[in-house]
């Protein structure tokens, strides 16, 4: 089939969330990976349960947990906030592990993209992570005074909310590292 592209990018900061009852993450220096995830991230794991990600399974069946690490763009965030009136919208504000610069539509990165860092870790690309109400919820509570903003959230951040991915390769990574990125070749599916 042929090689695909290669990018690069940098690791603008990296977050974990500790806190039950919230998708709020906090900013670390680097962050140790383990096969299941970010160490101490609330969504580390090896499985987890079904939900409406997955509607082709009974809610709250055990599934492989191919959501480990969520990644975002500092350049879509900035559309986003643009699109929703806003100065500023904080990786940490969407849940985010991740949140990386210099890669260009990084939301539109398909599946089985590798991202490559310094300290051996590599993480594979799920896809798309679909923007909902959830993050809307925290951005609003950052601006109480802008009504709306926790519904207008998933229409300003379609197709610039990120991606998810599942850990291939364990190591570490740290705020400002480099990162590259191997787009497969792509084939258009048709029927």
């Amino acid at each position: 089939m042929g090689k695909g592209r290669t990018l690069e990018g940098q690791v603008e900061s990296v977050m974990v969330c500790r806190e039950p009852g919230t998708i709020a993450t906090a900013r670390q220096a680097e962050v140790r990976v383990s096969m299941e995830g970010f160490e101490g991230d609330r969504h580390a794991g090896m499985t987890m349960l079904s939900g409406s990600r997955t509607p082709y399974y009974p809610r709250g069946t055990v599934i492989r947990n191919s959501r480990q690490v969520s990644i975002v763009s500092t350049e879509e965030l900035r559309l986003v906030a643009e699109a929703m009136g806003l100065p500023v919208l904080m990786a940490e504000w969407l849940g985010a592990n991740l949140a990386l610069r210099g890669v260009p539509n990084l939301t539109h990165l398909p599946p089985a993209t590798r991202l490559f860092f310094p300290e051996d870790t590599v993480l594979v690309v799920e896809g798309e992570n679909f923007p909902c109400v959830f993050p809307g919820q925290v951005i609003q509570a950052q601006h109480p005074d802008r009504a709306g903003l926790a519904t207008s959230f998933p229409k300003a951040a379609m197709h610039r909310r990120g991606l998810v991915a599942w850990v291939e390769r364990p190591g570490v990574i740290r705020e400002g590292d480099g990162v590259r990125v191997d787009v497969p070749r792509q084939v258009l599916y048709s029927y």
